[in-house]
C-alpha cells in the first residue's frame, strides 16, 4: 500500500506554478496588443460590466482577466470601478513615452494570444491544448486516450497536494466520504490514509471509471475506497455519505452549474453533513494571490470556469443553505472551504 501521509523533502510549488501559469503572458499580450485595453481604461475608467459592453467582451473571462491584472499591480478596483496604476499608465498606455507597445507586437501572431482574445469576445473555452482531436475539455474526456492522460496529469497534482489537504481537515465525527468527479481518486485514498476510521467513494463517468478502479487498486485501496459510475450532472447525488468532497471539480464550471451542483451536494447530505471544496481560490478582494490568478487564466482558456473567490463561494453555499463557512489553506496556493448542513 502507498504511504500518502508521506511528503517530499523539497518543495514543488515553484514548479507547479510554471505550468498552471502558463497562459497569463499571453493574455497580457494579447490584452495590450489586441485590446489596447490598458489605454482604454487610462481613458475611461470602468466598472466590469461597461469594460464588456465596450470591448465586447463576455463576462466570465473578462472577470479572469480583471482579477489577474490586479494582481499584477497593473489595475486597482475603487468601488467596483477598475482604474490603470501608475506602472500601467507609464508602459502599457499608448500616448506614453515608455509604451512597451512595439515589445509585445509579436503576441499578435501568437496563436495561444488569438485563442484568449477569441475567449474573451465568446466566453467560450478554447481547445485542451493536448487534446489532438481538439475537441472542447469536457467532450474530450469521453475519450479513453484522453481521459488516461488527463487524469494522470491531475493525479501527479494530487499526490502533492492530498496528503496536505487531508491533514488540514478534521473528520473525526465523518465516516463516508463521496469524491465527486474524482478522477484517480488520489483524493479519497489521501483521506483516508489521513483518517483510518473513514471510507471513501469515488463518483465518476465512463470512461475515467476505469481508470479510477485501477488507480485505487494499484495503490493498495481497493479495500477502502470504493467507485461507483455516474455523472454528477445526469441524476441526484448517492445518498449514504455525511462528507462530499469537491477537489479540483467545481473550477471547470460557470458559476451557475457550479451553485446547481453544490445544490446537489446539500440534498444528498444528512443534517449536519459536510461539503469539503478543495481548489485554488482567489481571495475576497479579487486582486491576488498572483499564483491562483494566472492559474485561473489557464483556466478560463481551457474550460467553462475559473478560480472562483472565496467570497463568491461563501455567497453561493450560503444561498443554498450551507452555515458555518471555513477557509484554510493546505499547500501549492490551494485551500480548503468547509461548510456545512444545519443539523435541524
Amino acid at each position: 500500500m502507498d504511504d500518502l501521509t508521506r511528503l517530499p523533502a523539497t518543495d514543488p510549488t515553484d514548479l507547479f506554478r510554471v505550468r498552471d501559469s502558463l497562459y497569463g503572458p499571453e493574455l497580457v499580450g494579447a490584452a495590450v496588443i489586441g485590446l489596447d485595453f490598458f489605454t482604454h481604461l487610462a481613458h475611461s475608467p470602468a466598472d466590469a460590466q461597461t469594460l464588456c459592453r465596450e470591448l465586447s467582451m463576455a463576462e466570465r473571462p473578462a472577470d479572469v482577466m480583471l482579477t489577474y491584472f490586479c494582481a499584477l499591480g497593473l489595475l486597482e478596483n475603487r468601488s467596483e470601478s477598475f482604474h490603470v496604476t501608475d506602472r500601467a499608465r507609464e508602459f502599457l498606455v499608448r500616448d506614453s513615452p515608455w509604451f512597451l507597445g512595439p515589445f509585445y507586437a509579436s503576441f499578435a501572431e501568437r496563436p495561444v494570444a488569438r485563442s484568449l482574445l477569441e475567449v474573451l469576445r465568446t466566453g467560450k473555452p478554447s481547445v485542451w491544448a493536448s487534446n489532438k482531436a481538439r475537441k472542447p475539455w469536457a467532450e474530450a474526456m469521453e475519450d479513453d486516450a484522453f481521459a488516461q492522460q488527463f487524469t494522470a496529469i491531475m493525479d501527479a497534482r494530487g499526490l502533492y497536494l492530498g496528503p496536505a489537504m487531508g491533514r488540514e481537515l478534521d473528520l473525526g465525527a465523518h465516516h463516508r466520504v463521496l469524491d465527486i468527479g474524482g478522477g484517480s481518486g488520489i483524493y479519497a485514498c489521501c483521506l483516508v490514509a489521513a483518517h483510518p476510521h473513514l471510507r471513501a467513494t469515488v463518483l465518476e463517468k465512463p470512461p475515467v471509471d476505469r481508470v479510477t478502479r485501477q488507480c485505487v487498486s494499484r495503490r493498495g485501496y481497493s479495500d477502502r475506497v470504493d467507485v461507483v459510475t455516474g455523472d454528477m450532472f445526469a441524476a441526484p447525488l448517492p445518498s449514504g455519505f455525511d462528507v462530499h468532497l469537491w477537489s479540483n471539480a467545481l473550477h471547470d464550471w460557470g458559476a451557475a452549474t457550479v451553485k446547481s451542483l453544490l445544490a446537489k451536494s446539500f440534498a444528498a447530505l444528512p443534517p449536519g453533513g459536510m461539503v469539503v471544496i478543495h481548489d485554488a481560490h482567489v481571495n475576497r478582494e479579487k486582486n491576488g494571490p498572483l499564483a491562483v490568478a494566472a492559474y485561473s487564466v489557464f483556466l478560463m482558456a481551457s474550460t467553462e470556469g475559473k478560480c472562483y473567490s472565496i467570497g463568491e463561494m461563501d455567497s453561493m453555499s450560503a444561498e443554498i443553505g450551507f452555515r458555518n463557512f471555513r477557509y484554510r489553506p493546505t499547500a501549492v496556493d490551494h485551500s480548503v472551504i468547509t461548510a456545512r448542513k444545519p443539523s435541524s
